[in-house]
């Protein structure tokens, strides 16, 4: 349910809006989870509209923009409903602001979340326009239409710009909701169609502000050195090198942080100088002494034992259909697999930055923040301030993948500024980014299955195990939560009698964090590698076995099970889980990447997968060829993708551009270790993402029509490509691979 009202204080906003302009807030509020999680209960976003008097309409965006377009793709649906001039349309960022609701740009929820939030703002301002014209001309309000930024008279040759209407369509009361008229997919301008990205030009000409950009005046700079291990303490430092590098001004002790770690700072010492590269410089003249800490005994290959090892055992219950067991022990054949995915990093081409300034009790913050509320309230806790007192300015991220919604570098450069007295920058290198990350959790995870005479799974037995994200907040958390679990784990879709999901306990010994696609990456490659596993022990086609395992087209009813499921928070009788839309782009993906008639070929092979994550459905077909030399290269991706209705079909092919070279890069390289508690990557040379060689070559992306309701576009590309991949080459070599990243593998 949404509202919209018009704004009477035109003060609160009236540094983004002039006197006279019409202002308009929408709001949407959302119920409860269905496991009752308090965060969606209070999650009320606000989105503010606005006509100028000169005509120009003005959308505040309360997204951050990090490449997905969403400062264009939002505003598109507003201006279409209130059939405005694109060109007369501005868009200004909004500030951190809880008039805004929740400004956390991630989950993949923008569109989904806010397109009937945005068609309720523009109906609503048109139909104030269309009644403001017929007071004006004393006419009945039928018989006058919006079109092109201007009040037409039906019945006659009058017409008004919205600009000569906004001040009398001020005075009105903004209609019900029941009131409004909202266009038919017929006559939509933007919607469907699309157009270039607002900031475009500001991009290309080297003029966008991102947060590397940032600068206040009189600033300094700061690079730090941080704790090694997770928890370690500084011991000792001796910076007497360091203050003779040019430009170094001094070194600030951070307190280190205790846990649970959230966004705090995590300590060390900071070396503050009159730029970035000074500071850095000077950086590495500190001799520092570190106390060990809690973690300093984590070691990556005996936790990836740990996880297996429980994963092997009986865990706790969160799904359970028929009687496992008992099938399992008349079962003819069994057949089992663990997988393994290990800590990955965000590794945005942008690394984390921050500008902050202290004065008087104040802070006025400039970031690449993806969550400008989060940096309000983790600046305001560090200070000991209120969060109204934190101004948080957000300009563009150069790449973000969930790294940015938590503000740990932006409180760093605001403690700096309240001990320097000046503007601080802080500025994290490469290095900085990987070895301090909130890294996507490592998993181990057990799949068996009992198999019938036709060799499809009569019983199906899944354990996953991860450290889980809540362990940031409470650090004795172990098990996942409903959200993480219901991104692969809980809803397995296919149709067998007897399914059993278990997930055990992990304790974390770094900072967890949410990554592009999030536990759908561990989730997906174990469940898409291990149904491809059962469909060669039955020597049958993948994706003709996925099909018919998958079932006849259904509703999944996880209330009539006794499952916890909360479908990525939203209702499911909004977003039901339907498996005939999983079948219905498995048979598009397969027709347009030729799956059928491919004709066998050495070294080469097609590999498929198919999955849905933040409500929507995706197929991939991946072609990959193996040389001689057991190098991979991939000549072409087709995803079948149903994203329910979509806003701006350019932007979201793009997404699943960007998603197949994201998800190649982890398939084939993605791998956080650790030993004594260090994280042994530093840079793109020991962490890579797939270079123009190693990328698909080709991906095309095939949307399907659909009347579903908008879903999520800039993750659910990411996981069905490894195990596509994975199963590609399983297909060329007979070895199948468990364990990511492929380069583990020995494939010839």
């Amino acid at each position: 349910m949404s509202r919209v009202i018009r704004i009477r204080r035109w003060g609160i906003l009236k540094t983004i809006f002039s006197a006279g302009a019409l202002i308009l807030s929408a709001r949407a509020s959302f119920r409860k989870a269905s496991d009752g999680t308090a965060g969606e209960a209070e999650w009320r976003p606000g989105v503010y509209l606005g006509i100028e008097p000169t005509g120009t309409v003005i959308i505040v965006a309360h997204r951050s923009e990090m490449g997905t377009g969403i400062r264009t793709a939002l505003p598109m649906v507003v201006a279409d409903e209130l059939d405005a001039d694109w060109k007369r349309v501005r868009i200004e960022q909004a500030i951190g602001d809880a008039k805004y609701g929740s400004q956390d740009t991630d989950g993949s929820r923008s569109i989904r979340d806010f397109y009937d939030v945005m068609r309720r703002a523009g109906a609503t301002a048109r139909l104030m326009l269309e009644r403001a014209a017929a007071a004006k001309w004393a006419v009945p309000v039928e018989e006058c239409r919006a079109s092109n930024h201007r009040i037409v008279h039906l019945s006659g040759d009058r017409s008004l710009d919205y600009g000569e209407l906004a001040e009398s369509a001020a005075g009105l009361p903004a209609p019900k909701t029941e009131e409004l008229r909202f266009k038919t997919p017929g006559e939509f301008r933007y919607i469907g169609k699309g157009v270039p990205i607002v900031d475009i030009t500001e991009i290309c000409t080297g003029k966008a502000e991102y947060g590397i950009d940032a600068h206040l005046p009189g600033m300094v700079f700061a690079s730090i050195e941080r704790p090694p291990a997770l928890g370690g303490k500084l011991k000792s430092y001796e910076d007497r090198e360091t203050l003779k590098i040019p430009g170094v001004r001094r070194t600030i002790v951070i307190e280190e942080a205790k846990p649970p770690y959230a966004f705090k700072a995590l300590g060390g010492v900071a070396v503050i100088a009159d730029r970035t590269w000074a500071a850095i410089e000077g950086r590495k003249k500190l001799t520092v002494e570190w106390e060990p800490g809690p973690n300093a005994g984590y070691d990556s290959e005996a936790y990836r034992e740990s996880l297996l090892e429980t994963a092997r055992n009986p865990q706790r219950v969160i799904r359970n259909i028929g009687d496992v067991e008992a099938e399992f022990s008349r079962a003819e054949r069994i057949h089992e697999a663990e997988y393994y995915v290990p800590l990955l990093a965000h590794a945005p081409m942008e690394p984390p930055a921050a500008v902050a300034a202290y004065k008087d009790g104040k802070v006025e913050v400039r970031a690449a923040t993806q969550n400008p509320q989060a940096v309000q309230n983790a600046v305001a806790a560090a200070l000991k301030i209120t969060k109204e007192d934190v101004t948080c300015h957000v300009t563009l991220l150069g790449g973000g993948f969930g790294r940015k919604s938590k503000p740990d570098y932006v409180v760093e450069a605001a403690m700096l500024s309240k001990q320097v007295g000046k503007p601080v920058q802080v500025t994290w290198t490469r290095e900085d980014d990987i070895r301090f990350d909130y890294y996507n959790a490592v998993a181990g995870m057990y799949l068996k299955a009992a198999l019938g005479h036709n060799g499809k799974p009569t019983a199906w037995l899944q354990r996953s195990v991860f450290p889980p994200i809540m362990s940031l907040f409470d650090e004795n958390e172990g098990y996942g939560d409903p959200m993480h679990l219901g991104q692969g784990l809980t809803d397995l879709p296919f149709d067998i009698p007897n399914l059993r999901v278990e997930n055990g306990p992990a304790k974390a010994h770094v900072r967890i964090g949410w990554l592009r696609s999030v536990a759908n990456i561990y989730h997906a490659f174990s469940v898409q590698s291990f149904i491809d596993e059962l469909a060669a022990a039955a020597d049958r086609d993948r994706v003709d076995y996925f099909l018919e395992v998958l079932g006849r087209p259904r509703t999944i009813d996880f209330e009539a099970e006794n499952t916890t499921y909360v479908n990525y928070g939203k209702p499911l009788d909004q977003y039901p889980w339907e498996t005939g839309r999983l079948r219905n782009v498995i048979e598009v993906a397969a027709e347009k990447s030729g799956w059928a008639k491919r004709k066998p070929e050495e070294g080469r092979s097609l590999g498929f997968a198919a999955h849905r994550s933040f409500l929507t459905y995706v197929a991939a077909v991946v072609d990959v060829r193996l040389d001689d030399q057991g190098r991979i290269s991939i000549p072409r991706v087709d995803f079948a993708v149903d994203a329910g209705r979509v806003v701006h079909p350019e932007l979201t092919r793009a997404q699943f551009e960007g998603a197949a070279v994201f998800a190649t890069s982890i398939a084939l390289m993605g791998e956080i270790t650790a030993a004594n508690g260090q994280i042994r990557q530093s840079n793109y040379d020991d962490y890579p993402v797939a270079r123009i060689n190693e990328a698909p070559f080709e991906t095309h992306v095939h949307l399907v029509p659909s009347n579903g309701l908008p879903a999520g576009i800039g993750e659910p590309g990411v996981p069905p490509i490894a195990p596509a991949i994975c199963n590609a080459l399983f297909a060329i070599t007979g070895k199948r691979i468990r364990r990511l990243p492929i380069k583990h593998g020995k494939l010839i």
